[in-house]
């Protein structure tokens, strides 16, 4: 789809069936439906506008209401929503501050918090077990936690006012992230070594780490606008606008054992 805005589009986005192999439970199946959408010129400031807005008309389209009820929580996604730093969320619920903080750091606060970690995990893997430990699943209402550690984002532009954070928003909505969205990095030297910084997670063991993508590299030295991107998780939200618990619920065709 980035290439195509290379192409000369100014907005595309595609309803895809994508397959992540991430185990399965109520709110995972590794083939799941998602939505993305680029478009030129824009940041992910528009992003966070534009997805609030098409959640709330989503929520009134299927209940008549920006309310949804869902287990024992009332939702509600009528825009604007909270916007949170990683910073700040990882500071409110664990007192500890990642500015600053080295690899070796942050790793032993996140022993100390009782969260499994070993060597094979970089910073920004390091800080995501963090967040996703002690912070996400205090997230009901829907809120964007905004300005991830570059470590975190290998695909992602650098914040305008701070070199070390990257302009990317993560949408929790009930404790689990419901979209992805960045300012998308156009800078092939840039995008380069942040590949090449994978493929050093991925000989220390990382199995999460991203290969280099030449092809894709190319694409940006011909030129990638200032572009914002986005994926929506839609079998998570059908969960949440139907009050269905498990995601199987609201899959046609779920894997099944053979019989």
């Amino acid at each position: 789809l980035k290439k195509l805005i290379v192409g000369g589009f100014d907005g595309v986005y595609e309803f895809a069936k994508t397959f992540r192999n991430e185990g399965m439970d109520r709110t995972h199946n590794p083939e799941f439906t998602m939505m993305e959408i680029y478009v030129a010129y824009k940041d992910y400031n528009w992003m966070m506008d534009f997805t609030e807005k098409l959640l709330e008309f989503c929520a009134r389209e299927v209940n008549g209401s920006s309310k949804t009820t869902f287990g024992e929580h009332e939702i509600d996604f009528k825009a604007p929503y909270t916007r949170v730093t990683m910073t700040e969320s990882i500071r409110q619920f664990t007192g500890f501050d990642i500015n600053g903080k080295s690899e070796d750091e942050i790793r032993t606060a996140a022993q100390g918090m009782g969260i499994e970690v070993d060597e094979t995990m970089g910073k920004g893997k390091l800080i995501d077990e963090i967040f996703g430990e002690k912070c996400e699943s205090n997230y009901i209402q829907p809120t964007f936690i905004t300005d991830y550690p570059v470590e975190m984002s290998p695909l992602c532009k650098k914040h305008r006012d701070n070199p070390e954070l990257t302009e990317r928003f993560e949408l929790m909505v009930n404790g689990k992230e419901l979209a992805n969205a960045y300012s998308e990095l156009n800078d092939p030297i840039d995008q380069k070594e942040r590949f090449e910084n994978q493929i050093k997670l991925a000989e220390k063991g990382d199995e999460e780490a991203m290969f280099i993508d030449l092809d894709f590299i190319r694409a940006l030295e011909y030129g990638l606008p200032p572009t914002g991107g986005c994926g929506i998780g839609i079998d998570r939200l059908v969960m949440l606008l139907t009050d269905s618990s498990s995601i199987r619920d609201v899959i046609l065709f779920p894997h099944m054992r053979s019989e």
